[in-house]
């Protein structure tokens, strides 16, 4: 056996987490035909999507950030201002992100996660399935991962 000495760092470093993320990507596509396939391809890049509502004073009264990668649609983050939570509008964010989605880039399915505070209930009232249950992450909190057919 051989033994071998390695220098264990903990540093935040750009540069080495983008070659680890490369490495890791050219791992997993040798080892799936399914990435294989998407390599080279306008559905291997993830593509920015937002969705923003101002109010009559151009101020941000609500949003939403996400991307779509392959069929998938993700949604990082959704938030409406107090002022204005009650009237539709997170729906009318959420549905309008669907929409770009499933009608100019081909998305059959979007994800989402969200904390048992914040919205698990609003979501599933949009056709959302919690399909993963997460208990103390952080501890106290329940994370939500849920999906929804987007077809």
């Amino acid at each position: 056996m051989v033994c071998r000495m390695f220098r264990i760092e903990a540093e935040v470093d750009k540069g080495r987490r983008d070659l680890l993320r490369s490495r890791l990507r050219d791992t997993n596509t040798a080892a799936s035909p399914v990435l294989a396939a998407l390599r080279g391809t306008p559905g291997e890049r993830e593509v920015p999507l937002h969705v923003w509502a101002l109010d009559a004073a151009g101020d941000l009264a609500g949003g939403l950030v996400g991307h779509t990668w392959t069929t998938w649609l993700h949604v990082t983050y959704l938030w409406v201002d107090s002022r204005h939570r009650g009237a539709g509008l997170g729906t009318r964010l959420l549905a309008e992100a669907e929409h770009i989605a499933r009608t100019a880039r081909g998305c059959t399915t979007a994800r989402l996660e969200t904390w048992d505070f914040q919205a698990p209930e609003f979501y599933t009232k949009q056709g959302y399935e919690v399909v993963c249950v997460i208990p103390d992450y952080p501890p106290g909190i329940t994370e939500y991962s849920l999906t929804k057919c987007l077809a």
